[in-house]
Parts: structure tokens; sequence; C-alpha cells
């Protein structure tokens, strides 16, 4: 049979999965993450009729003679050029700016994504929308993240509560220079333990006179001082600190010019018991949690995973990939870091499908399956007009 006939053949394949991959491209251009995917064709081994032969003495030298047997489908390679944003104001939707991908747990495989559409499910797990849990590191106590540790599942409960301890007091204002000896002034600041109990802090100022004060404090449990502590020109000198329970009192911004009383708690740093109320999403894709009682801290940070090669990784479906051996091995880390991207809350990252470049695509492989075609019906003309020569 002519060779001509299974080289049509070939291209009619080739030019079908041709069509097929544009096709699925058009099919996801509103797929969030989606990466357009590209054919890539080369030739078959060719029928050798005649070698190569060297020069001579008496005579030059000839070419190889080959005849090529057809086409096929070289492979189908993943652009993963980045794709626009959309805007959807939903805080669990997140959208990578880089080359990063998001990791998620589903059915106990490690999958990778750009789709960054996330919601919260009954256990309160942050996952996609085939149920693939997000994965990241949970912070420790008082919102430390261990990003040297292992990747877990992000778990954001609402019935989260947090305390702050009371770690210091701050003072401000104007303790008068000219006070009398024995004159007094008690200051009292609500403080917090570590459980969100309230307790209050009384803090006692005698006046020694000639600007020095003994300064001294309780809150109940422990007290502290008393310390003497003097003014020059009004400004605060150096001198011991008072530490009550555990708590410092800052007064350095306390002045003592005569003629003025004004002195007052500028501040403390404990807050009481808080329920988790709202989170936000920072750029190094820390999970920030607003609390009820003001309080603000890091819940989670979301981990990012890059590759050697991404065009190596395996689609699995759902959006997602898995590595292969060709995708070199997951790297992880945070956003910001090197290779990886940051991440944009309440957007999402859209498909690169270009339409213009994949409707040219569809035209090139139908014409292509048509000139394949061509050339079968051509061939079986020959192998008609072969039959017919005896009649």
């Amino acid at each position: 049979m002519l060779r001509s006939l299974y080289s049509g053949i070939s291209g009619l394949r080739a030019h079908q999965t041709m069509l097929d991959v544009t096709g699925n491209n058009i099919a996801n251009v509103n797929t969030a993450g989606f990466k357009a995917s590209t054919t890539q064709f080369q030739d078959t081994l060719s029928q050798m009729t005649q070698g190569a032969s060297a020069p001579q003495t008496q005579s030059g030298g000839s070419n190889p003679a080959q005849i090529g047997l057809g086409v096929r489908v070289a492979g189908v390679s993943t652009n993963f050029s980045q794709g626009s944003s959309q805007s959807t104001g939903r805080a669990t939707d997140m959208m990578i700016s880089g080359e990063g991908f998001f990791v998620t747990n589903k059915g106990g495989q490690q999958l990778f994504t750009r789709a960054g559409s996330f919601n919260f499910d009954a256990a309160s797990q942050l996952v996609s929308p085939d149920g693939g849990i997000l994965q990241g590191w949970t912070a420790k106590s008082g919102g430390v993240i261990d990003t040297a540790g292992a990747i877990g599942d992000i778990t954001l409960n609402p019935n989260n509560m947090v305390a702050t301890a009371t770690s210091k007091v701050t003072l401000d204002g104007n303790l008068p220079g000219d006070a009398a000896a024995g004159t007094t002034f008690d200051r009292v600041v609500k403080v917090y333990d570590a459980t969100g109990a309230a307790r209050d802090l009384t803090l006692t100022f005698t006046a020694n006179g000639g600007n020095s004060w003994k300064i001294g404090g309780t809150d109940g449990i422990a007290s502290g001082g008393p310390i003497t502590r003097t003014f020059t020109n009004g400004k605060l000198d150096p001198g011991a600190a008072l530490t009550v329970d555990g708590i410092d009192i800052d007064l350095s911004q306390v002045s003592g010019y005569a003629g003025m009383s004004s002195l007052t708690i500028s501040g403390q740093n404990g807050s009481a018991t808080g329920k988790l109320e709202s989170f936000t999403l920072g750029n190094d894709g820390s999970l920030i949690g607003s609390f009820s009682n003001g309080t603000k801290q890091v819940l989670a940070k979301i981990a990012l995973a890059k590759f050697t090669n991404p065009t190596g990784l395996e689609k699995a479906g759902g959006s997602s990939y898995v590595a292969t051996a060709n995708s070199g091995g997951v790297q992880l880390g945070g956003a910001g870091d090197p290779g990886i991207g940051t991440l944009a809350g309440g957007s999402l990252e859209m498909s690169n499908v270009d339409l213009s470049q994949e409707f040219t695509n569809l035209i090139v492989a139908q014409r292509g399956f048509q000139a394949n075609a061509r050339i079968i019906t051509t061939s079986d003309e020959v192998l008609q007009e072969l039959t017919q020569l005896k009649r």
C-alpha cells in the first residue's frame, strides 16, 4: 500500500489531538486558575531508500534519500503564564501573583493548584470546591509561626478565644514638683492575666519633698517597690525601674513641673477574653484574626509550593496537579519568598486562555485535518487507477 495513505492517517490523528486540546482550552476559558495547553508535533521515523556516501577519488559524495512516514504528537505542554485578576470581595478567595501553587490535601494525597477559591466546611477547615483541605502552618501560642515545621490542615475555629496578659503599664502627665512632703496620688488601672481575668493595679505616688517621689504598687496579689525617683528641671532622672507582679511600669513620659497635677494612665497592653470575629489575609500569606476584645493575632500561614520544572506537573482534575519525576521535588515556602510570589485576598486568578489564539488554532487544526484527508482521498484515487490498469 502507498506510504502516503498512512502518512495521511497519522496527520488526521495528530490534528484531531490538536482539536481536542484546543477545545479543552476554550471550554475552560472561565475556569479560575486554569492554564492553557499547546500541542507539539514532530515527524516520525523516515524510511531510508538510499544511504549517504562519502566523496571518492573519481566521484562525489551523495546525500541520504529518506521518505517520511507521517507525523505524531510529541507532547502537550502547559502554559503557566500569569492569568488576569478578578476581584470578588470574598475573604476566602485568594490569588497568587508569581509562580507558586497552593497546597491541598485530598484523601491523603498532596495536590497543587492555582485556583484560590476556598470556603469553610463544617469542621471550620479551608477547603477547595472539590474538598481539598488547604495546607499551611498553624500558629502556636502568641501567634508564633514555625515555617520550619511540617505543614498541616488550616482550621480557623470560629469559637477560637484569645486573651493577652498585661506586661506593661504606661503613665503620662505631670507630678507637681512643688508638692508638700507626704502628698499622695493614687492611680488605678485594670490589668489582665493570661486567662483574661481582670484585676485592679493601684499605683501610689508619695512626695518626699524637693521634687523627689516614692512610688509603689499592688494588684492585690503582689506588691512592687517602693522606689524613689527624682526630677531635675521637670525631667525624670535615671533610676530604678518599678515592676509589680511581673508588670513593668513605664514612667518615662512623666514630668515633674511645679503647679500642675495631671498624672494619668495612658495605657496597658493586656486584654480580656475575646472571640474570633473575622480574619484578613496578609501579603505574606498570614491569616490574621480580629477578636471581639480588639486584639489582632496571626492564626495561621498559608504554605505555597514551587517546582524547578512546573511544566512537568501532571494534571489531576479539579484544577489540581501532582508532582512527577520530571517536575522536580516540591519546595515549600511562604508568600514573598524568592520564586514563589505574593498573595492577594478577595481576588481570583482567571484562566490564561487567549481566545483569539485558540480560534486561530482551531482554523489551523481544521485546515490541517482537511489537507490530510485530501492525502487519503488522493492516495485512494491512485490505487483505483492502479487496479483499473487491467480491464
